[in-house]
């Protein structure tokens, strides 16, 4: 053949030879796609699926093309590398009643070694045991159905996140956000009681127990509420990225009972410790609970001269008798210690508390004891010390309470109780300074109730 003609097959042959190695394909291998795939562009360790693009400025010149083919061979099979390794994509499980860490892996196609790794990962991941109904779980699962991350929402403030290392190890972490806080008010009159007119208000039931917690120890929220009271509250709100997440806690807090007015300032010290106090820094708190359990109605009031209801004879009436359904939790009505634990006579299943060197308080007729108290124990003002019953010479299910003061009977609706300690000394003048503000929030709620209330 021809040299000439030789050389001019040869050329042609290569350049068509590099065409084909610098033409990208036409038909890519498409990526494998999770079920429920989700866009998380801010989760850690997402990554890009931009393709990166070629700069012709880096394509070689015809010279070395040549040089590049004649000293290629070729390779049968030759796997295309240009293509991009495949993305592990984000999917979320939501869990459902009755699910647990294992019944929700499964659902996703994860196995039993990927729930013992990442529950054995560390002290964050044990959360991870501890699931809800609702709670979701984001998973990140590579196209080799490997569990490569995922993310689990502990709390409004509070996210773990769990990636693997270069070994392989699970890494958890915890991730907090700040929760931005604002400030609610809310004002309601009672016209049945206090539930609905909270209701009606705008509080959440956990707002008014606490409006009753903090008021509770002046105000009989079962006997002494009358039409009209009225009440006011300056509480948190708490916000994630604008979306309200809960409220917080109340502020401040006014409450009118019979023309009495009553204020509460919430204060916390530079320690941590938070307490409501009178703004004239007296505490809110009282020794003792004015009631120690929460109740139906009173069965059986305070009165010397009461005929009993069993022997139909006259014999006093030492302490307040409140109704209540079986198993009704009862409170120690101040710290103390137990004295008393047992059975005792009439009084059926009976505890009785000292609480310093002159009180002493009595609860009978109970169902059971709490468990883990004996005499000698000392006791926390609201701890549970046992549940409602009718042992002992009892016609019904009722608690059977007496307050002593030196030993003598007194009724314990209407004894005053010793205050709680005011607000230390050196804290006051930083109390007083945050108080000023909620007060004056308080005097603008309603000129015309204040008014009132002071007449």
């Amino acid at each position: 053949m021809d040299r000439r003609l030789k050389t001019g097959l040869l050329v042609t042959g290569s350049a068509l030879i590099a065409a084909a190695l610098i033409a990208p394909s036409s038909n890519p291998p498409e990526q494998a796609q999770a079920s429920r795939a989700l866009a998380l562009p801010d989760a850690p360790g997402v990554p890009t699926t931009a393709a990166p693009t070629r700069s012709t400025a880096s394509l070689p010149d015809a010279d070395t093309l040549m040089d590049r083919v004649a000293n290629t061979r070729p390779v049968a099979s030759a796997a295309d590398e240009s293509a991009e390794t495949p993305v592990a994509e984000w999917s979320v499980e939501t869990v459902r009643n009755g699910d647990n860490l294992a019944a929700l892996f499964k659902r996703a196609g994860l196995s039993a070694r990927d729930v013992h790794d990442v529950v054995n990962a560390g002290d964050p991941a044990s959360q991870l045991t501890r699931l809800f109904p609702g709670d979701e779980l984001y998973l990140q699962v590579s196209d080799n159905e490997r569990l490569v991350g995922l993310r689990y929402a502990m709390s409004p403030t509070r996210t773990l996140h769990m990636t693997r290392d270069a070994t392989g190890d699970w890494q958890p972490r915890v991730e907090t956000v700040e929760l931005e806080r604002r400030t609610a008010e809310a004002e309601g009159r009672i016209a049945s009681s206090l539930y609905n007119a909270g209701i009606e208000a705008g509080l959440s039931d956990r707002l008014i127990m606490q409006l009753a917690g903090i008021f509770g120890w002046d105000i009989d929220f079962a006997l002494d509420l009358r039409r009209n009271d009225s009440f006011a509250v300056v509480y948190e709100t708490l916000y994630r990225d604008g979306q309200k997440v809960r409220n917080g806690q109340i502020l401040a807090a006014e409450f009118v009972n019979r023309g009495e007015r009553f204020r509460a300032l919430r204060y916390e010290t530079p320690e941590g410790e938070s307490n409501y106090y009178a703004p004239d820094g007296r505490s809110m708190r009282k020794a003792f609970l004015r009631t120690p359990t929460d109740f139906t109605r009173v069965s059986s009031e305070f009165n010397p001269d009461r005929v009993h209801p069993v022997y139909g004879t006259k014999r006093p009436h030492r302490g307040t008798d409140y109704a209540a359904p079986p198993g009704t939790p009862i409170k120690a009505a101040g710290d103390g210690k137990v004295i008393e634990r047992g059975r005792k006579g009439g009084y059926g299943n009976t505890v009785v508390l000292k609480h310093g060197t002159r009180y002493t308080t009595l609860y009978a007729h109970m169902r059971r004891f709490a468990n883990g108290h004996s005499v000698g124990d000392r006791v926390k003002q609201g701890e549970i010390i046992g549940y409602v019953g009718s042992t002992g010479l009892s016609t019904g299910p009722h608690l059977h309470y007496e307050f002593r003061v030196d030993g003598t009977h007194r009724n314990p609706r209407t004894v005053d109780l010793p205050e709680a300690k005011p607000i230390a000394e050196r804290y006051r003048d930083d109390f007083e300074r945050q108080a000023a503000p909620l007060v004056a929030k308080l005097d603008g709620l309603s000129p015309t109730r204040v008014a009132q209330a002071g007449d």
